[in-house]
C-alpha cells in the first residue's frame, strides 16, 4: 500500500465508487495507517488532530461493516459537541450516498428530546451523539444498544475534559462487551490512556503527526504593558488585515464582553459560547464558515468542530491553561499547506504557561511590542460574502441546485457569487458575494423554487 491509494483497501464496491465520486484518491497519514486494522475488525487507537481525515477513517469502517439489511443500531459514535457530531454524521451521509437506506441519526442536546424520540421509534443503523444526551436515551430506554458491532469515540480527550467521563462509563456498561472500539484523540493523557485500557481489547496504535507542521506556522507573542486586551485584539486585526480571524478566550463571559466591544467598534465580529441558544451557535457557525463574518470570538469548547480550510489568524486572548490546548488551538491555521499566524498577548504573570510553551514545544519564545497606534487607520475590509436564509428546506424537497438555478437563471448574479449552501431539514442557507447580496434577496423572494415562492432574509 505504498501508493496509499484507497483502492488498495478491501472496501465494498459502492464505498469505492462514491471515493472516486468525491475524488478521495489517496489516503491522509491516519487512513493509511489505521483503516487496513480497522477493516480486519480490531480495535484501534489513533492520535491524530481536527483535520488529519479522521471522520472519513472510521466512517469507511463502519460503512464497511453494515448489514443495511438488518435494521437495528449497529454503530455509535460518542462526539464531546452537538456542531462536532453533526459534522461527523454529515461526513458518514457523504460517503454512503451510494448505498441505499443507510440511516444515521444524530441524538445531541440541545434540540427538543421529543422529535428524536420519534426518529428512534422509527429506527436507524448508526447513532451520532453527545455522552449526555444518548445517555438519556438509554436510561429512559429508548435506545436500544445490543446489536452494536463497533463503537467510537471521537475527540476522547475533550470528552473527558468536558466532564463526560461518568456518562462514557454509562454508557460503556450498556453496549456488548463483544465490539470494535476505535478511540480518537489529538492527544492521549493519563485519563485517555486509562479509558483505553479499560475498554479495549489488544488495540492496534497509530500516532500521526499533526497535517500541519510547526514550520507553516508562525508564533509570535506580544507584551501588554498597560494596554487593555481587547484594544492589542484590534492593534493585531489592523495591523495583519485578516480576512478569517479565530480569538479564543478562557471563559464564556470574556468571549461575550470581547464580542460585544468589538462589534461596537464596527468589526464585523460574532460570538460562540456555551451559554448561547443552540440556534444562535449554529448561525455563528455558519456566518464564519461561509465568509460572511470576519472574526469568530470563542472559548475552547465551543469551538470544537469548527473546521476551516483557510484561517489567517489565531489570537490568544489569554493564553491557553495547558501546552496541549495551545497547540489545538493554533493548530486552527496553517491548514492544507497553507501559512498561517498565531499571536498570543501576554501579561506579567504568564511566566509559568510561557515557560511550559517553551520546554514542550521547543521554542525560544520572545515577546515583542503591540503595533503602534498609526495601524489604526489601515481600514478593515468587510467579510465578502453574505448570508441569507430561505424559509424551506429538505422536507419541501428543496435542493442547492434549485437556489442556484433561481440565482443564476436570468444572468444577473453568476455561480462564482455564490458561495456555501446548507441544507437544513425546514431551512436553507445561502452565501453569496456581498456585492449582489440585494440582487439575490430580491430574486429569491420574487422567483419560485420548485414552483413555489419562499420566504428569503438576510441571516
Amino acid at each position: 500500500m505504498s501508493d496509499h491509494s484507497f483502492s488498495q483497501l478491501a472496501l465494498p464496491t459502492p464505498l469505492l465508487e462514491c471515493l472516486t465520486s468525491l475524488e478521495y484518491h489517496q489516503m491522509t497519514s491516519v487512513q493509511a495507517q489505521s483503516l487496513p486494522a480497522i477493516l480486519d475488525g480490531k480495535d484501534v487507537i489513533a492520535q491524530a488532530k481536527t483535520g488529519s481525515g479522521k471522520t472519513a477513517a472510521f466512517a469507511l469502517g463502519l460503512l464497511a461493516r453494515l448489514d443495511v439489511k438488518r435494521y437495528r443500531i449497529q454503530s455509535l459514535v460518542l462526539c464531546p459537541t452537538r456542531e462536532l457530531a453533526e459534522q461527523v454524521a454529515a461526513e458518514i451521509r457523504k460517503l454512503a450516498r451510494n448505498i441505499h437506506n443507510i440511516k444515521v441519526l444524530t441524538l445531541c442536546g440541545g434540540v427538543p428530546t421529543r422529535s428524536q424520540i420519534v426518529s428512534l421509534e422509527h429506527g436507524a443503523h448508526i447513532i451520532v451523539g453527545t455522552p449526555g444526551r444518548i445517555l438519556d436515551h438509554l436510561q429512559q430506554q429508548r435506545l436500544d444498544l445490543s446489536n452494536l458491532t463497533t463503537l467510537v469515540l471521537d475527540e476522547a480527550d475533550r470528552m473527558l475534559e468536558m466532564g463526560f467521563a461518568d456518562a462514557l462509563n454509562a454508557i460503556l456498561a450498556d453496549v456488548p462487551a463483544v465490539r470494535q472500539t476505535l478511540l480518537f484523540s489529538a492527544t492521549f493523557d493519563k485519563a485517555v490512556r486509562q479509558i483505553a485500557d479499560s475498554i479495549m481489547q489488544s488495540p492496534v496504535t497509530v500516532t500521526v503527526a499533526s497535517p500541519h507542521t510547526q514550520n507553516s506556522i508562525e508564533q509570535q507573542f506580544y507584551q501588554l504593558d498597560g494596554v487593555s486586551r481587547a484594544d492589542a485584539v484590534k492593534l493585531l486585526l489592523h495591523r495583519f488585515q485578516p480576512a478569517s480571524t479565530v480569538v479564543f478566550c478562557n471563559t464564556k463571559r470574556e468571549t461575550q464582553e470581547l464580542a460585544d466591544t468589538l462589534k461596537q467598534a464596527g468589526l464585523s465580529v460574532i460570538a460562540l459560547h456555551g451559554d448561547l441558544e443552540q440556534r444562535d451557535r449554529e448561525h455563528a457557525l455558519l456566518k464564519f464558515s461561509n465568509n460572511s463574518v470576519s472574526v469568530l470570538v470563542a472559548t475552547d469548547v465551543a469551538a470544537r468542530g469548527l473546521d476551516i480550510d483557510k484561517l489567517d489568524l489565531v489570537i490568544n486572548y489569554q493564553l491557553a491553561h495547558d501546552v496541549a490546548t495551545h497547540t489545538h488551538r493554533i493548530g486552527r491555521t496553517g491548514r492544507a499547506g497553507n501559512s498561517g499566524l498565531a499571536c498570543s498577548l501576554l501579561s506579567a504573570d504568564d511566566g509559568q504557561k510561557l515557560a511550559a510553551l517553551a520546554t514542550q514545544l521547543e521554542l525560544e519564545i520572545t515577546a515583542q511590542p503591540l503595533p503602534d497606534n498609526s495601524v489604526l487607520s489601515q481600514k478593515l475590509a468587510e467579510p465578502t460574502m453574505q448570508t441569507l436564509q430561505i424559509d424551506g428546506g429538505k422536507k419541501h424537497k428543496l435542493r442547492p441546485g434549485d437556489i442556484v438555478g433561481a440565482l443564476t437563471s436570468g444572468g444577473q448574479i453568476v455561480f462564482a457569487d455564490i458561495g456555501k449552501i446548507q441544507m437544513l431539514d425546514t431551512v436553507a442557507f445561502v452565501a453569496v458575494n456581498r456585492k449582489v447580496a440585494k440582487q439575490a434577496l430580491a430574486l429569491l423572494n420574487d422567483g419560485r423554487m420548485k414552483g413555489k415562492k419562499y420566504r428569503v432574509w438576510r441571516l
